[in-house]
């Protein structure tokens, strides 16, 4: 009988042991549940985290590069802006250049004490190398092919010779000036037919 006794004994302790260990299990797959579940979480989180951070660096680039755009439309505003000013203001000095060229060409012509040419010269002299300094060209070629970009034809008349082609400067009738690609003021011009 002791034996069957001891063998209910281990049975039930047995049994009992068995249930502990399920228990265990089952709490331990509980447990993993939660810890897998608190990692999916985490994850989303960390997903979620990096796209917010994506997104905000993808929006602060675009505003350097925003901010970069405004920075140099504003240099090239004011360059132009700089550049037309000073166009304006040469512009208003192109005629008094004109006329010391011909007070010039008319000296040249009438008998006029050379040192009053000497003085007019000095002056024409000064305003040419105030021009040249300010990068003013003056547009006054006379045989080369008429271009609207630089010329203002005032008439047409036959050409001189047959060898002279149509549509070819023959006259210069008023300088024109342009500073760099620019014409300030376009020469007046008779052109061949």
């Amino acid at each position: 009988m002791s034996k069957e006794k001891i063998s209910e004994e281990d049975i039930s302790t047995q049994e009992e042991v068995a249930e502990e260990v399920q228990d265990n299990e089952t709490a331990s797959e509980a447990g993993n549940e939660e810890q897998e579940s608190a990692k999916k979480d985490k994850d989303a989180r960390i997903e979620e985290l990096e796209q917010e951070l994506a997104n905000t660096k993808d929006g602060l680039l675009r505003k350097a590069a925003e901010l970069e755009n405004v920075r140099k439309r504003v240099q090239r505003e004011r360059v132009q802006l700089f550049e037309e000013a000073k166009a304006g203001a040469l512009e208003d000095f192109m005629p008094i250049s004109d006329d010391l060229l011909r007070t010039l060409k008319a000296a040249e012509e009438s008998e006029i004490e050379d040192s009053f040419l000497e003085g007019v010269k000095m002056v024409a002299d000064k305003f040419e190398k105030v021009l040249e300094k300010h990068g003013v060209e003056r547009i006054n070629e006379t045989g080369v092919p008429f271009d609207v970009n630089l010329h203002d034809a005032m008439m047409k008349q036959p050409a001189p010779n047959e060898e002279t082609g149509s549509d070819v400067v023959l006259q210069v009738l008023d300088s024109g000036y342009k500073i760099g690609n620019r014409t300030i003021r376009h020469a007046k011009v008779i052109v061949s037919e």
